[in-house]
């Protein structure tokens, strides 16, 4: 929610500073989250001037270019060639000279020079309203009256005057502060209490509303009034539709609103003014009537954006009992809007249901500044208000007459809200004693009305446009926002719970291999548990289907309509954004929940990932720039798992139903807890990646529940040496390391310690089909020295189950 501080100055009358107000308000519960100073237009229009057009020739290599000389003051006269269709001798304009900078679109700036156009120079430019950053219209040049003072800077002109923006992270709940009115009250509220500044709430003026009966009326129809609870119209006729006056565009520009013509510009006002929207229709395109109803299932409408929408029924629409003239609280249609060639209008304030209006947005992927507001709840109370201040203001600055009274629909009207109050429950849930009387004072700054005092019990009664207090918990917290929670002093004695080491096991093995990681160098990441379907649909196969998927029932987005089934997708998309920014060598790592569905049943499953690409270690002289590869991230793995207490006791077998490309599955004993490989490069591409990542993805939640399996015992250090032999076999190409680890353990439980593989030959000089692995074995007794004798009879036993088993012969 944008502010502007000279905007707000209008309904309270402060002396605070922008810094010390926001100050304020943040201690008051809207969180200023930024505060900027702007200039209404970039750049302050610094170089541009009023001037004079003298004289205007045809250009005579252009049929429609005009060469012209321009008066800009102090007897200096320049040529300038212009090409807009309105330039006459003896306008006042506004020039833009050589050098000058303008801004048509905030980040497009654009440099005037001197240039030379068919054969003839130029020195500046003389300005349309669009070009200069202060409207939309291209029509032709921006002519000014006759009393424009030539030479006069035009920011002096225009009088743009300095003007801060603060930005408030308004909460959902705070739809009483989509208005600068609603922040005002908040200001005077806290200087009520607080006694900084004597200030009392200014209401907008409309005095001058007054009625001219013309004869000219609209009836008004509600066939929905679920989801229209109140309505209001009037018409004004014999306008005048032209730019706003400099005021209003420069409050509008101040937010970050574009000005469009003064019929428009007001509607926004206004709605950024009270918080109450309102719209305005062409009285043409609205004939006699206005009706309010839903769609009709399919039916298309084109919207003022110019795309075609195809309608729910359950939309509500704004028509004439034909055609559609709007969505309504939503967006206006094309055919029915304000343009340059209205003469009357039908002005609209309504109070439309909040989950109908959100539903309708979200339907249609739309997020107005009218939907924001009716989402979470307007002041129904505050409509007529708003429709006479803009009624007021339109046929002031349109020159148009108000043609009868607001014709209303309200049927069952909206009571505010009583609630029960206990000042001793206040203090108990504030933890602090505030007086009675303080307590009432509050109260009163926030217009919460005392109908009953019982003593401590009171029964309160809200103010219609604080739709979001409604308990006795909800005022409690108007009273400490407004109280300060700086204010609340810190107790003496604090009161703390041991809980069992146990129930903090979890969350210690996390820590503990997050520190690993870290100690490592690897980054930890957090992604988005929402993910869109098309990854399932794209790169899913046979591990992942969208039937599995949790849909969301009310997406923000196409690109976040399912919970995640895998952490790789996200994770493989923050190696392409670190990569697209020349962050190649990567170690990152993400603890997360997978959501899947199985038989109508939902689940849960916390996952680890870790993602590894580029290069070992950084660039250095006197190292090598060695790739990672299977064996590193298998090593992390690895030492993840002995952390754990589950170290020797883990397996591999050959991938299935992957959407790893290849890969290994890891297994605890019988239990299978994750995957190590790396996608496709297919997949990588459509993810934006050209390099292997590898990656590993484990069951976070059954590493846990396997708990330590390798119980620590103290032993002392062997008295006696190792010792190692090794043997150079010839295996078929199919039989791995592991098989033959697990047939020499099976063949020698005892003296057998370790075995490793230390070198693999595959080539032309062997045999097709076969490979060469040179593994050595380390074998130990604890309590007496081997002799060769025993080692070679080992050794034996283990080269005749080699044989046997895996057909392996010894290389000589």
């Amino acid at each position: 929610m944008k502010i502007s501080y000279n905007w707000l100055k209008n309904y309270v009358k402060t002396e605070h500073s922008p810094e010390r107000l926001s100050e304020i308000l943040t201690d008051t519960g809207l969180e200023v989250e930024g505060l900027e100073k702007v200039e209404i237009i970039k750049g302050g229009l610094e170089g541009v001037v009023i001037g004079q057009v003298t004289s205007c020739v045809p250009h005579e290599g252009a049929d429609r270019l005009n060469v012209t000389s321009v008066n800009i003051g102090e007897d200096e006269e320049v040529q300038i060639v212009c090409g807009a269709p309105n330039v006459a001798a003896g306008q006042k304009v506004v020039v833009a000279t050589v050098g000058t900078t303008l801004f048509p679109n905030p980040d497009e700036p654009f440099k005037i020079k001197k240039a030379k156009i068919r054969g003839v120079e130029s020195f500046g430019m003389i300005c349309a309203e669009d070009e200069l950053g202060m409207g939309v219209s291209h029509d032709g040049i921006l002519v000014l009256p006759e009393d424009a003072k030539i030479g006069q800077k035009a920011a002096d002109y225009f009088n743009l005057a300095d003007d801060y923006r603060i930005e408030i992270g308004l909460t959902p709940n705070r739809s009483d502060a989509l208005g600068h009115l609603g922040v005002a009250r908040d200001i005077v509220a806290y200087n009520k209490v607080h006694k900084v500044e004597k200030s009392s709430l200014l209401l907008p003026d409309i005095s001058a509303y007054e009625v001219f009966e013309s004869g000219e009326k609209v009836k008004i129809e509600v066939q929905s009034p679920d989801d229209c609870t109140r309505y209001m119209g009037c018409v004004i006729s014999n306008l005048k539709v032209k730019p706003s006056p400099d005021w209003l565009k420069n409050y509008l520009l101040t937010i970050g609103l574009t000005p469009i013509n003064n019929v428009v510009d007001v509607t926004n006002f206004v709605m950024h003014e009270l918080g109450t929207p309102l719209h305005a229709f062409d009285l043409s395109k609205v004939g006699e009537k206005i009706v309010v109803k839903h769609a009709e299932e399919g039916e298309k409408f084109m919207t003022l954006d110019n795309v075609e929408r195809t309608m729910s029924d359950q939309d509500l629409m704004i028509t004439n009992g034909i055609k559609n003239l709007a969505i309504a609280g939503v967006f206006g249609g094309a055919n029915s809007g304000v343009n340059n060639e209205t003469s009357s209008i039908f002005l609209e304030a309504a109070y439309f249901n909040p989950i109908s209006v959100r539903k309708t947005a979200k339907r249609h992927g739309m997020n107005t500044d009218a939907s924001f507001r009716y989402e979470r709840g307007v002041d129904i109370c505050m409509i007529p208000f708003a429709m006479k201040r803009a009624a007021t203001l339109i046929a002031k600055l349109a020159e148009g007459n108000i043609s009868h009274e607001p014709i209303p629909f309200y049927p069952k009207r909206v009571e505010p809200n009583e609630v029960m109050f206990s000042y001793s429950r206040c203090n108990q849930l504030i933890g602090n004693d505030i007086d009675v009387e303080k307590v009432g004072e509050i109260l009163n700054a926030l217009d919460i009305q005392i109908l009953q005092n019982n003593g401590d019990q009171v029964k309160l009664k809200i103010p219609t446009y604080r739709v979001d207090v409604t308990r006795e918990a909800d005022v409690i917290e108007e009273v400490l926002r407004i109280y300060g929670f700086n204010n609340i002093e810190l107790p003496q004695k604090w009161n703390i719970s041991l809980s069992d080491q146990n129930l903090r096991s979890e969350e210690m093995k996390l820590n503990t291999i997050a520190d690993l990681l870290v100690s490592q160098g690897y980054f930890e990441m957090m992604n988005n548990s929402l993910t869109s379907s098309n990854l399932i649909d794209d790169h899913g196969g046979e591990a992942f289907s969208n039937d599995n998927s949790v849909k969301m029932l009310n997406p923000l987005s196409l690109d976040l309509d399912v919970m995640r089934q895998s952490l790789i997708f996200q994770g493989l998309s923050t190696v392409a954004h670190n990569k697209n920014r020349q962050n190649s060598d990567l170690g990152l790592f993400e603890f997360g929940k997978i959501y899947q569905k199985f038989n109508g049943e939902f689940h849960e499953n916390k996952r680890l990932s870790i993602f590894l690409t580029g290069v070992k270690d950084p660039e250095q002289w006197n190292s090598n720039q060695e790739e990672v590869s299977f064996f590193t991230l298998k090593g992390i793995v690895t030492a993840i798992l002995d952390r754990l207490g589950l170290d020797g006791m883990a397996s591999m077998k050959g991938l299935k139903k992957s959407i790893l490309e290849d890969g290994m599955q890891l297994y605890v004993q019988k239990d299978k807890i994750g995957e190590i490989g790396w996608t496709s490069t297919k997949m990588n591409k459509s993810l934006g990646l050209k390099q292997r990542v590898y990656i590993a993805d484990l069951d976070w939640d059954m590493i846990l529940s396997l708990g330590n399996r390798n119980k620590v015992l103290f032993k002392p250090l062997p008295k006696t040496f190792a010792m190692r032999r090794d043997f150079s076999l010839l295996l078929d190409k199919a039989v791995t390391f592991q098989e033959i680890e697990e047939v020499a353990r099976k063949t020698d439980r005892k003296l057998l310690k370790e075995v490793n593989l230390f070198d693999v030959y595959e080539g032309d000089k062997l045999p097709e089909g076969k490979k060469s692995y040179a593994v050595s074995f380390y074998f130990q007794d604890e309590e007496k020295t081997l002799k060769d004798d025993q080692i070679d009879k080992v050794m034996e036993n283990i080269r005749m189950q080699l044989e046997g088993q895996l057909k392996a012969e010894l290389r000589s």
